[in-house]
This record gives C-alpha cells, sequence and structure tokens, in this order.
C-alpha cells in the first residue's frame, strides 16, 4: 500500500527562538565585520554595499562605520515591501552591528601587514559565512544582500550568482579608483570566494524556514 501523503509530508521546522536569532545577528555580523576590516587594511574594494562603502571611504573623508550605515540607508524600503517587517527590522539591526563592530575591532585588533590575496581569500570566506549565518535567521548584511534574497525566494534565482553579476560591476567601478592592479585582482578573487560559498551552500528552497 502505497504511503499517503500525510506520511510523505515533512514536518515544518520549529521557529528560531529570539535569542537564537540575537546570537546568530552577533555571530554573523562580528564574522563580516573581520572581513572587512581585512579588505581595508589590504586595500581591496569587495562586492555589494559593503564595496560601495568601502569605496566611499577611500574616496572621502566618511569613517568606514559611518558609510556603511549611509550606503545601506536607501535599501531599507525595499526590504520592508518585499521581504517584510521582521526581515527589515533584522537586516537593519545587523548593519548597526557591524558598523560598531567595524568601529571596534581596530581598536583592540592591530594588523601590521596582510598580503592582498590573504585578504581576499579570508575576508571572502568570512563574509560569506557571515551572510549565510543572517540569511538563515532571515536578516542580511543590507542592500544588494536584500535584492539578491529576495530574487532567489520571488523568482528561485540563485542569491549567490545573482551578487556575483552585480559585485562584478562594483569592483570593475572600484578598480578605477584603486588604480593598482594587484589589488584589483586580489578584489576579484575576494568577491569569487564570497559568492562561491553563497552558491555553493544557499540553495532556492532549503533555507527559507526556521
Amino acid at each position: 500500500m502505497p504511503p499517503s501523503s500525510a506520511t510523505l509530508a515533512a514536518p515544518a521546522p520549529a521557529r528560531h527562538a529570539a535569542s537564537e536569532d540575537l546570537l546568530a545577528l552577533l555571530t554573523g555580523t562580528l564574522l563580516a565585520a573581520l572581513g572587512l576590516v581585512l579588505f581595508q587594511q589590504a586595500g581591496l574594494v569587495t562586492g555589494g554595499t559593503v564595496g560601495l562603502s568601502l569605496v566611499l571611504h577611500y574616496a572621502s573623508p566618511v569613517p568606514l562605520p559611518i558609510a556603511l550605515l549611509l550606503v545601506n540607508a536607501p535599501f531599507y524600503g525595499l526590504a520592508c515591501l518585499r521581504m517584510g517587517r521582521e526581515f527589515t527590522l533584522k537586516t537593519l539591526l545587523a548593519v548597526g552591528l557591524m558598523a560598531l563592530f567595524a568601529w571596534l575591532l581596530p581598536q583592540g585588533l592591530a594588523i601590521t601587514r596582510i598580503a592582498p590575496i590573504v585578504a581576499a581569500v579570508l575576508g571572502g570566506l568570512l563574509c560569506g559565512v557571515a551572510i549565510l549565518v543572517l540569511f538563515r535567521h532571515r536578516a542580511s548584511l543590507g542592500g544588494l544582500n536584500v535584492l539578491a534574497l529576495y530574487l532567489q525566494e520571488r523568482w528561485g534565482w540563485s542569491a549567490g550568482k545573482v551578487q556575483m553579476g552585480l559585485d562584478a560591476a562594483i569592483v570593475l567601478g572600484g578598480g578605477l579608483l584603486v588604480a593598482d592592479l594587484p589589488r584589483v585582482l586580489a578584489s576579484v578573487l575576494a568577491v569569487v570566494v564570497l559568492n562561491l560559498v553563497l552558491a555553493v551552500n544557499h540553495r532556492p528552497g532549503r533555507y527559507f524556514t526556521g
């Protein structure tokens, strides 16, 4: 006798508790801020609103934590309209925490030397894992992460591939500002590493509930 549809139906996963969401936000944003500090120390330009924030920081006297807040501000409307109030509030908190950690980390962590290629790989891995943690708890690092996640949930597009295309445009533009071929190539590597983490580990239909 074939199993009934009720038997085949998977049980609905339990939602994360508020304490679990808070721990995930703290963990993800701390990892992202550390990756961002590595990019900054090596003079790299990565993708997304993080990359735009670095460009703004390099091109002006605006401190990096403030640049993060300014660049992400226009995207909260999209987040609220398309992803819901809970997602928007968590993302707003995540960006604020990342900006705070990006300000605090250099005061307790001195990096005297880091090769651009090392910063690219480590920073890309840290930021990729950070985004995965936040996505799993219905949050993001704001900006283009919001757009990429919305397109994945709405149309089934891979968040990693969407983000990679957008990031390529940002890195190419940032490369004109940096005007240093080794750093531009390392920036491209950072984007590839970050988005490979997302493309391999964040697939449509796997991590939307909870």
